[in-house]
């Protein structure tokens, strides 16, 4: 399976030092060139960590940087006309149109968009949940990664966050 990332779930992973969590998705895992541009190029110019970080997870292979050719998909005219998709959303849903992936997003005007679409989605708390399954965190670290992404910023609904540490905690047995 491919994943196509948006810019939030490369933004708060990167503030809680977890883009390793990435690492545990099948590949190709690739970061539309108009998503770079808007978190790591206008990141680093404005002298962010996280945006440094996404860029070397970019040198060292966890992501691959793709062009997105808009003009000629039917899902990017489409969703061209959204005014609540940022044309950074658009390249990502019409990228995981393109490849028949996994559109990585959180925003749930995007998430909407890509259900009329019939693309389908995950969200950040899905890679940390993932990971805990997996092994690659323990429940304890995926708690304190969500956490951390809370504390810089990230947003989730009271309910969703219960459900979230209730699934961490089903998973740590």
């Amino acid at each position: 399976m491919s994943w196509v990332f948006d810019a939030t779930p490369l933004i708060y992973l990167a503030k809680a030092e977890r883009l390793d969590v990435i690492d545990t998705l099948d590949e190709p895992r690739v970061v539309p060139e108009a998503v770079y541009r808007e978190v790591v190029t206008a990141g680093v110019k404005e002298g962010y960590d996280d945006a440094r970080r996404i860029e070397r997870a970019v040198e060292d292979g966890l992501v691959d940087v793709v062009v997105v050719d808009t003009d000629d998909s039917p899902v990017a005219t489409r969703l061209a006309r959204h005014p609540g998709l940022s044309d950074a959303d658009v390249s990502v849903l019409a990228c995981a149109d393109a490849r028949d992936a996994i559109a990585v997003m959180d925003e749930s005007v995007g998430r909407s968009a890509a259900e009329v679409e019939d693309v389908e989605t995950r969200g950040t708390a899905y890679l940390v949940l993932a990971a805990v399954r997996d092994g690659t965190l323990s429940t304890a670290e995926g708690r304190d990664t969500v956490d951390a992404m809370i504390d810089h910023g990230w947003y989730v609904a009271p309910d969703v966050y219960t459900k979230i540490v209730e699934k961490l905690e089903s998973l740590g047995g």
